[in-house]
């Protein structure tokens, strides 16, 4: 299950990533609410952690934006705003569950969880597979025509996204949203070294392909 967590609380927002990628989650993180969409807009996301205060465009107008665009992923509202009256218009805008700050972590898992159940997406029980490589996401267990091989958690992040695209390219600054919390402090080369030693451990023959212009893909 992919998690974007739309957080202008850049330590929250990274005490989150840390928690939820431990737990076996693929992990986003936008600061403001144009960012967020911009990150929605390009897929693979299942639940979206929403701040409703944030700099640039509201959460409330990611909200509605989100629902008149019919986009699948499952809206969390998170604020310090916790009264009936702000959860009821919380919802009213239609997101699908409401968390009131501050809470404790284990309740926002469950929750995710939930929400990915009635999402119709067992994505926590999927294990992706593609051109003999198998990927259980919440185990953090990779294997190549059934040899293990060990990944760092960038690495895992990686091979995740590239699977979820299920042979279509993703661009290196696609790479960096989906695969690191702080993709805007990266660059192509952060993404390119990780495909590289990514590659090597998937071993002979080469899996990854990259293509100029278009990004990588697993064939």
């Amino acid at each position: 299950m992919r998690v974007l967590i739309v957080e202008d609380e850049r330590e929250l927002a990274d005490t989150l990533a840390e928690g939820l990628r431990l737990d076996g989650f693929g992990v986003g993180v936008a600061h403001d609410g144009a960012a967020a969409l911009q990150c929605l807009s390009e897929g693979g996301f299942d639940v979206v952690l929403l701040d409703r205060d944030l700099p640039v465009l509201s959460g409330d107008a990611v909200c509605r934006t989100l629902v008149a665009q019919g986009h699948p992923a499952r809206i969390l509202m998170l604020t310090a705003a916790g009264t009936v009256g702000d959860r009821v218009r919380g919802l009213d805008l239609g997101a699908d569950d409401y968390l009131a700050k501050p809470f404790a972590y284990v309740e926002l898992l469950a929750r995710i969880r939930a929400l990915g159940r009635r999402r119709g997406d067992a994505s926590a029980d999927t294990v992706l597979e593609r051109s003999g490589v198998r990927l259980d996401p919440v185990r953090r267990v990779a294997e190549r025509d059934g040899r293990p091989v060990r990944l760092t958690r960038r690495e895992l992040a990686v091979l995740e996204a590239l699977l979820v695209a299920d042979g279509g390219y993703l661009t290196p600054q696609r790479l960096l949203g989906l695969a690191w919390d702080e993709p805007g402090e990266h660059t192509a080369a952060t993404v390119r070294l990780a495909v590289h030693t990514l590659r090597k451990k998937l071993g002979h023959p080469w899996l990854i392909d990259n293509s100029p212009g278009l990004g990588y893909r697993i064939e």
